[in-house]
């Protein structure tokens, strides 16, 4: 009885032509031309661009996989692992980058060497050279797909998502301390992840206005290209920080907070209204400019004990409490003088000086702490001495802390609620919250979690069914 050949003795066939993907760049379906004649392995690639420090540089680039289908672009990032000049079949010479990758044929998967190139006119977006072929790799000229055909349909499917999770991003931080606890936890998370973090100071960043190439420029140069900024806005800088914020916009870079939300999150009176429109519970709020108001807005908000708080106030600065009928048209009087603008709002007894402070990142609420006020301290703030703990919330603590941030349209948000007799209460929503005391408090690692959210959120979205093509 003859011996059945086992096939795994068998050569791996390849026509000419081969449908092959590179997953680890994204990239599940294309047609490859395989070419013996050429030694080195080329991708079509568009906006290359080196990033990262010159110990491990990477590069950027974005790829068309359909040819004809400039409208589908798939961003993509690796490792340099050399820079070669390439002679083409014409004789052209050029530098190129060099980066490795696995690639899969049919059921096998083995890694090669690609150099990156603009093949935009070019037939096929990717050529194999014979370098990438192994020993038991026969090449069948006269054969076309040798093995198992793909389809472009994949790229209008949500797989396309998820199949670069490793994709290293370049992101920025913008923030003026560099050394804070917040920006400095972003920037090792993100580092960790194998990402390029650059913190760039809001105030030394200047904007370029035209209408076909908008930039934002920085120390005398033009920022790159940023896969996603996080805005640290510090509230003295918010008008210009949220003009910055507005050039990233405009330009189509993820902001984590959009300049809308920071900006209203910001003037407390701007922020109560934003709540109220959506119908989310909140203290008893007044507001009022002229001086006659007084004794209205104070039985508005139901009489003394109330809180007097400046709009800009931020970190418990700018509050006060009157306890006092007396003593908060005293405050009211005093604030008035200085012509500075406030809002009197329903002090809240039985919170007890403690409220809750509620993380949301995209829409779900990853940690919560109560924070209790120092001793004869009505702020429950931390950096007015208060106290914090990881505390279990309600699900209606839950929904009305999201229903809070959906309202400002922030994907990072720090809600701070009250327990009250008729329910939570939402206190302020915070668009730069810090996370230093969440963190301790909860024991999470809340900076992962957001780039959980970032890395989510920059990966190439699937192409309408309607202009799809095999």
């Amino acid at each position: 009885m003859a011996d059945i050949p086992d096939p795994a003795d068998q050569p791996f066939r390849l026509g000419w032509e081969e449908w092959v993907a590179l997953p680890g760049l994204g990239l599940p379906a294309m047609k490859a031309k395989v070419d013996t004649g050429a030694k080195t392995s080329a991708l079509h690639a568009f906006d290359i661009e080196p990033f990262g420090p010159a110990s491990r540089p990477k590069v950027r680039f974005a790829v068309h996989p359909i040819p004809g289908r400039e409208d589908l672009s798939i961003p993509c990032s690796a490792e340099v692992i050399d820079r070669r000049e390439v002679t083409s079949s014409n004789g052209d010479s050029e530098w190129r980058y060099v980066i490795a990758a696995e690639i899969a044929v049919g059921n096998r998967r083995w890694p090669i060497e690609l150099t990156l190139t603009h093949r935009g006119g070019m037939a096929y977006r990717m050529l194999l050279g014979r370098q990438a072929l192994g020993e038991d790799v026969v090449v069948s000229p006269g054969d076309s797909f040798c093995q198992p055909k793909l389809s472009y349909d994949v790229y209008h499917t949500a797989k396309v998502r998820n199949v670069a999770p490793s994709r290293v991003l370049r992101i920025a931080v913008l923030s003026r301390e560099a050394t804070n606890y917040s920006t400095a936890r972003l920037v090792a998370e993100g580092e960790a992840r194998g990402h390029v973090v650059e913190v760039i100071d809001t105030t030394r960043c200047y904007i370029a206005l035209d209408a076909l190439s908008p930039d934002v420029h920085y120390d005398g140069k033009r920022l790159p290209r940023y896969d996603a900024v996080i805005p640290r806005i510090g509230t003295s800088v918010t008008a210009y920080g949220t003009a910055v914020i507005r050039q990233f916009e405009t330009i189509g870079t993820y902001c984590v907070n959009g300049s809308e939300g920071i900006t209203a999150s910001r003037d407390k009176l701007h922020a109560h209204q934003i709540l109220a429109r959506h119908r989310i519970g909140m203290p008893m709020t007044a507001f009022a400019a002229s001086p006659k108001d007084t004794n209205n807005l104070i039985s508005l908000v139901g009489g003394a004990p109330l809180i007097v708080k400046l709009l800009e106030s931020t970190q418990g600065k700018g509050v006060v409490l009157a306890e006092t009928k007396k003593a908060a048209e005293s405050v009211i009087s005093a604030f008035r003088g200085l012509k500075a603008s406030f809002l009197v709002q329903r002090f809240v007894k039985e919170a007890a000086g403690e409220d809750i402070r509620c993380l949301v990142v995209g829409s779900k609420v990853v940690a919560a702490m109560k924070r209790t006020g120092a001793e004869g301290d009505f702020r429950s703030n931390l950096h007015q001495g208060g106290q914090a703990e990881a505390v279990k919330i309600t699900p209606a603590e839950r929904e009305v802390a999201v229903k809070a941030a959906r309202a400002f349209r922030l994907n990072l948000a720090g809600v701070d609620l009250l327990r009250s007799a008729e329910g939570p209460k939402v206190l302020e929503v915070n668009s730069s919250p810090g996370l230093e005391g969440i963190e301790k408090a909860s024991g999470k690692n809340i900076a992962g979690l957001l780039y959980d959210q970032i890395e989510k959120r920059v990966r190439p979205v699937p192409m309408p069914k309607g202009r799809r093509r095999k």
